[in-house]
């Protein structure tokens, strides 16, 4: 669990108290309140912060022993984060932002890169500079970039925040099929709100 929380109250983040384990190619919807730590396990299991009690396990190895150079492995070939905080760079244009991360992993052409921003409802902002885009728009510009990878998971940190519901049921949709295709598995985290997608199992903090 977080090490703050093992300096306060018990109460203030059960996630700490809990032995959960994760199978790839199944979807799963972790539900808590704001401020108990959802964003923070997300956080530990990409390897980006190590301020945490506890053990973590990936392909049954200790994350705690993975060096600089196998995280980078992972990253572009089994994990994907769609962060809450989204991480475009805001004076690249839509397709230099994806094509950053299609570069390191050769994924998808650009024709392929095209026809997810047309399935999401943006191919005419391609050339357009982030800073230009809604937060929506960003938005979706962040969950094309994260499926321009080789997937064991997809991390999603509240993605859907800033659409509409059609927009949401399409996007789903979209990250649903990709993830299949690649027997992958997904991690959402959730406020509560429910989203079209088929959980096996809801853990709730």
């Amino acid at each position: 669990m977080p090490k703050i929380f093992s300096e306060v109250d018990r109460s203030a983040s059960e996630m700490g108290h809990k032995d959960v384990s994760f199978t790839k190619g199944q979807f799963y919807i972790i539900a808590a309140a704001s401020g108990t730590g959802k964003s923070s396990l997300f956080s530990y299991i990409f390897g980006e912060r190590a301020d945490y009690s506890g053990d973590i396990f990936f392909d049954d190895k200790n994350i705690s022993t993975i060096k600089s150079a196998e995280w980078v492995d992972i990253r572009k070939n089994k994990l994907g984060f769609i962060f809450q905080g989204l991480r475009l760079f805001t004076d690249l244009t839509v397709y230099e932002n994806i094509e950053l991360k299609n570069k390191l992993t050769n994924f998808k052409s650009k024709q392929g890169i095209q026809q997810l921003l047309e399935q999401v409802g943006i191919a005419e902002k391609i050339d357009t500079k982030a800073r230009f885009l809604s937060f929506g728009q960003q938005q979706r510009v962040a969950i094309v970039r994260s499926l321009c990878q080789p997937l064991d998971f997809l991390l999603m940190d509240e993605p859907f925040s800033h659409l509409d519901e059609q927009n949401v049921g399409l996007l789903a949709s979209l990250i649903t099929s990709e993830l299949k295709q690649q027997g992958a598995g997904m991690l959402r985290t959730s406020l509560g709100t429910k989203y079209p997608f088929e959980y096996p199992a809801k853990l709730q903090l």
